[in-house]
């Protein structure tokens, strides 16, 4: 038996690492770092590396004057078949080349810790990468395997993400329950149905006790890009007019501003296509400082502060009736109010598509309420107020229980390890 297992929550936002102590079967630490990388505008030697990961690349972005290429949600181009490589100083970097720049930076963190070159891995994956496209999720799943490979891992395992969390949870109950686990991350929204039981812990014949899993593609950026569409856009130029021909008076297409609106996009957005269409629409919409926004933002490479700026209304929004969606950057100003009840018309129609895949999930596998003894929320999105509505609404009489949002996860993960042994 080898001495460490690591497991792995690679996270569209956040990624954590648990180490477990195969000898002393438990879990020694767990680390966390936002799933960000950071390249450089111009590196100091040919022997220093190009890009920081984590806390770091925060710092370094806004240290190099937002100069270099900030990354954010790899995970969710790994099932982009259209994404093949993006280049990078020079340096062609497929989606596997980047994921394998986290987990790396998580690796040697543990292997640290450790003192050991671990080369065991448990690694989370929803349950759906694509909203039930079997040759994206395929995909998908063969990158994130060729990334760990590449960090230096040689055992590679794929445990769901809420059957991790479910896990997680397992070690704290004292009786056999039925629970209805949802991992409400990032990018995606999962949902397990299992019989946990402590004293079941360590028994490898598990089989009958996982009920149902299914997934779909909503997470936290979901929201984030709803609000920026709606309350984000407009100080970038959407719903302005032009006039290309005189007394012709026209709407700027609404899709111009798509690609700001998602981080998987404007992470490889090139925004020298449409400088001229956007240098067309401030001159023939009589100046309009919108577009001047527009310009600033894509050249500046602004997005991740803005976006930042996004999280914090929803995070305040969380526990509060009212907040600011505050920006104020190289002669972008956006100072506006908003309520909860504004911001939940902005998210109405994704928590409505979780809400319907939910029950929709529990018919095609027969779960009435009755059979729930108890829910698990983790995951960053379920602290929004209308998630937490959502399940209080439908589940009135079942207990509600939550774990660490950022690290559940990836803590039963490594303790799902038993589970694979031969």
């Amino acid at each position: 038996m080898s001495k460490f297992l690591y497991g792995i929550d690679f996270g569209t936002t956040n990624s954590a690492l648990s180490i477990f102590d195969e000898e002393k079967s438990e879990i020694i630490a767990t680390i966390s770092i936002p799933s960000l990388i950071y390249f450089k505008h111009a590196q100091t030697s040919a022997d220093d590396e190009n890009y920081v990961v984590g806390e770091k690349a925060i710092e370094e972005y806004l240290n190099d004057g937002m100069k270099g290429r900030f990354i954010k949600s790899i995970k969710q181009i790994l099932s982009r078949t259209t994404f093949t490589e993006t280049r990078i100083q020079n340096r062609r970097y497929n989606a596997s080349d980047l994921v394998t720049l986290i987990l790396k930076d998580l690796k040697e963190t543990a292997d640290k810790i450790t003192g050991f070159n671990c080369t065991k891995a448990i690694i989370g994956r929803p349950v759906f990468f694509d909203d039930d496209n079997t040759q994206k999720d395929t995909l998908a799943q063969t990158r994130l395997k060729k990334a760990a490979e590449n960090a230096g891992f040689t055992d590679v395992r794929f445990q769901f993400e809420p059957i991790g969390a479910a896990f997680a949870y397992e070690k704290t109950i004292t009786k056999k329950e039925k629970v209805l686990v949802a991992d409400l991350g990032g990018g995606t929204t999962d949902f397990t149905y299992l019989v946990l039981d402590p004293e079941k812990v360590g028994s490898k014949d598990r089989k009958n006790d996982m009920i149902a899993s299914g997934g779909i593609y909503i997470g936290g950026d979901s929201l984030d890009s709803a609000f920026m569409w709606e309350k984000g856009t407009p100080y970038f130029g959407k719903n302005t007019q032009y006039e290309a021909t005189r007394g012709q008076i026209l709407n700027v297409p609404k899709s111009l501003f798509a690609n700001i609106c998602s981080w998987d996009k404007m992470n490889f957005f090139n925004g020298q296509r449409i400088q001229k269409d956007i240098e067309d629409y401030y001159y023939f919409s009589g100046n309009d400082r919108k577009f001047k926004n527009l310009i600033t933002l894509i050249d500046h490479n602004l997005g991740y502060s803005v976006f930042q700026s996004i999280e914090k209304t929803k995070i305040e929004l969380s526990d509060k009736q009212s907040s600011d969606f505050v920006y104020n950057n190289m002669g972008i100003e956006i100072n506006e109010a908003v309520s909860l009840t504004q911001y939940n018309e902005v998210i109405e129609k994704d928590v409505q598509r979780i809400s319907e895949y939910l029950d929709k999930f529990l018919t095609t596998y027969n779960i009435n309420p009755t059979d729930i003894d108890c829910l698990f929320l983790t995951g960053g999105t379920s602290m929004v107020s209308a998630i937490q509505h959502l399940f209080k609404t439908k589940f009135p009489h079942i207990p509600m229980n939550s774990g660490d949002n950022f690290k559940s996860v990836a803590k039963g993960l490594a303790y799902s390890g038993y589970l694979f042994e031969e």
